[in-house]
């Protein structure tokens, strides 16, 4: 079982070091850092750093040097995900041994060659929040004895969470209370609209989802400060978080910092770092008031 820390406000801000951090992330982190110390409670920073292909140490020190130029100061020590892959899989474990998760065995290719092939029938393919397409019914519909033959062979496979199965078993509306720059109060989660989430794939051990749950609730995070753009993906923590028997933190969704293209900024597409403004002579008081702090 996760061992759960007393309850005192905590606060955490948890990046990749998969890319620089941008203006986007340097309003998470001081939002957090501000927060926490204005409620006299902790400031925690948390490496996620479960896709370990992604991830260099590069980019963590980057992190560390970012957010020490912005004045911010954290709890020690500084959690990894990467240490910590055994928690993960065994909150996997728990669910499978419930019956709610299953192996999935189809390729992004066979994946998207049947939402084209149902689409080009005149069939609207379902669509998660996000855009993506839901993954097909088809491994969720095998026999026990099909799954495990294709186990027994070897097949690479992820394991996705039974949506339907998880919705049966709680068996009540789920919601979360919310303070943040959109709607706010308590909030309907819909996690049915995300279909059958990935909980742990073959070349990573856990998915974002599974990860931070486990993580917010071994840490005692009692408010979750994040982007807009995670506001949907609270239905499924939610999920998570009661099947698992954890705690509800409290959510608080803020603005995005968009580009002069109107869309949010991405270190996959190079927006520009906190390193490159603080090289351009910025100083943090100026990035505050940049992020419009």
């Amino acid at each position: 079982m996760i061992a759960i820390p007393r309850q005192k406000p905590r606060f955490r801000f948890a990046p990749s070091p998969n890319g620089a951090l941008h203006l986007g992330h340097a309003l998470s982190a001081i939002l957090n850092h501000d927060i926490a110390k204005a409620a006299g409670g902790d400031f925690l920073l948390r490496i996620e750093d479960i896709d370990q292909a992604r991830c260099t140490p590069d980019f963590e020190a980057g992190i560390f040097a970012d957010l020490s130029w912005l004045g911010l100061s954290w709890e020690e020590p500084v959690r990894r995900q990467s240490d910590h892959v055994p928690a993960y899989q065994q909150a996997l474990q728990a669910l499978i041994g419930r019956g709610l998760v299953y192996p999935a065995f189809l390729t992004r290719g066979e994946v998207k060659a049947k939402v084209a092939a149902g689409e080009a029938e005149g069939r609207p393919w379902p669509r998660d929040p996000d855009g993506t397409a839901l993954y097909p019914p088809d491994d969720r519909e095998r026999s026990p004895r099909e799954r495990q033959r294709l186990l027994d062979a070897g097949l690479k496979h992820a394991w996705r969470l039974d949506m339907e199965k998880a919705i049966a078993e709680i068996g009540q509306p789920l919601s979360w209370r919310e303070s943040g720059d959109g709607e706010t109060g308590d909030i309907p989660a819909d996690p049915a609209a995300w279909g059958d989430v990935v909980l742990s794939r073959s070349d990573a051990p856990s998915s974002y989802h599974l990860s931070v749950v486990v993580d917010d609730a071994t840490q005692g995070i009692t408010h979750v400060v994040r982007g807009l753009d995670l506001f949907h993906a609270t239905s499924i923590h939610r999920l998570l978080q009661t099947l698992l028997g954890l705690p509800e933190p409290l959510y608080h969704h803020h603005r995005l910092i968009l580009g002069d293209d109107g869309r949010k900024l991405s270190k996959s597409l190079g927006d520009t770092g906190i390193a490159e403004w603080r090289r351009q002579g910025l100083s943090p008081m100026q990035l505050r008031r940049r992020v419009g702090l």
